[in-house]
């Protein structure tokens, strides 16, 4: 016998990375996993006799939990003035030289308890699992020695800990220089691989590690050297490429074999196809080039044409994208990526498990896979992208388990 099935709902797969519509359909589960899908008629008995509990899903839609692949969700304080002085024609350079930028928020979050970052970062995460979220990537970055990196790593470890959520972390020391290295790159370099990240993984609190291979982060050289030491203690990488500028970011990920490659903005077409033959995910950053009115588009139409996955995150951070709404990542790449309201919604559940190498057991509804997934006051999946501000979530399950 089951442990519950679920019934009168419509069902959105996503398998194989389209809406797979299920109309009139049933949902069992047993042990944490879905043990049956189909149309409700080809049902092998009625449900009160299969399962322990039946729930009336009274025509809603059902899709695979949604998972945001790439946020920095833990960190103290905002950089809300910095935004008033851009807004007001300020530059990144002259926002850095006012104590602003990246600097201010690795000064903020190296003060700021653990306790603290876990209470900020918990407001965070609710807001984002209120919008039907299972799973999020969650990096470091904002500390950049060894006591406040894994200290971060440490609170994303414990925002998962209650189970209501997934949580895969992810080292990012290579993400800008701390102010005590400027203009000595390589050095901090060193120190990421000898001492930073031999520490994280010694503590076992990354599941992947990550650097910025840009013209505003890291060379290629750099950022290479960040990835093989990564390799050597057996980690997988990912990378964000190509943001700002090509710095042949895309093709360096694939070259590592990286499960993602994010930003890709001025990824070149030799890039994007090796990312293709890698089996590399591009993640696309809606929010983050809305936010910064970036005016080049990441090559979607290379990445379809290559058969690259697309897989949408919201970029959560404080100098960026200061967004919490995953649900409008998917109107925002749509409207600003052209991407179709089909495909970003396979952003955010098949193709974002793909990008965090939890494509066996997420993303998908499909017998064996995680009983994860979000319950919809909606008419049709494409509403999902359709509206702004709007959360038609009426509920999530999450390893069976019903969350409110």
């Amino acid at each position: 016998m089951w442990d519950s099935i679920w019934i009168n709902a419509h069902l959105a797969t996503l398998r194989a990375g389209k809406y797979g519509a299920v109309r009139r359909g049933a949902l069992a589960l047993a042990q944490g996993r879905i043990a049956w899908i189909g149309a409700r008629a080809e049902l092998p008995g009625e449900p009160a006799q299969l399962a322990r509990e039946v729930h009336d899903c009274e025509g809603r839609w059902i899709t695979p939990g949604l998972i945001d692949c790439h946020t920095h969700l833990v960190h103290a304080g905002n950089r809300v003035r910095e935004f008033e002085l851009r807004l007001q024609g300020a530059s990144g350079e002259e926002c850095d030289h006012a104590g602003l930028g990246p600097a201010y928020t690795v000064a903020q979050t190296r003060e700021a308890s653990e306790m603290e970052l876990v209470r900020d970062a918990s407001a965070r995460l609710k807001r984002l699992m209120d919008e039907g979220l299972t799973t999020i990537e969650i990096k470091s970055g904002y500390g950049l020695d060894t006591a406040t990196e894994t200290k971060l790593l440490r609170v994303a470890r414990l925002l998962g800990e209650s189970g209501a959520v997934t949580v895969r972390t992810s080292f990012l020391g290579a993400h800008v220089l701390p102010p005590e290295y400027q203009g000595r790159a390589d050095a901090f370099v060193d120190l990421l691989c000898t001492q930073i990240l031999p520490a994280v993984a010694q503590a076992k609190l990354a599941d992947a590690v990550d650097a910025v291979c840009d013209s505003a982060g890291f060379s290629v050289q750099q950022a290479q050297r960040v990835l093989e030491a990564a390799r050597a203690l057996r980690l997988p990488v990912k990378l964000h490429a190509d943001q700002f500028s090509d710095s042949n970011g895309a093709a360096l990920a694939a070259r590592y074999r990286a499960l993602s490659a994010d930003h890709l903005e001025h990824s070149n077409e030799a890039g994007v196809r090796a990312m293709a033959e890698a089996g590399t995910i591009a993640v696309l950053l809606p929010g983050t080039h809305y936010f910064l009115h970036q005016q080049q588009l990441p090559p979607v139409g290379l990445l379809r044409k290559q058969g690259v996955p697309i897989a949408i995150a919201s970029d959560c951070n404080p100098g960026s994208s200061p967004s919490g709404s995953i649900l409008l990542m998917l109107n925002m790449a749509c409207t600003l990526f052209g991407l179709t309201p089909e495909e970003a919604l396979a952003g955010v559940t098949r193709n974002a498990a793909l990008a965090l190498g939890l494509g066996a057991t997420q993303g998908t509804l499909e017998q064996g896979k995680d009983a994860d997934f979000a319950l919809w006051n909606i008419d049709e999946p494409a509403e999902l992208a359709y509206s702004m501000g709007a959360n038609p979530c009426a509920g999530v399950v999450k390893a069976g388990r019903a969350r409110a």
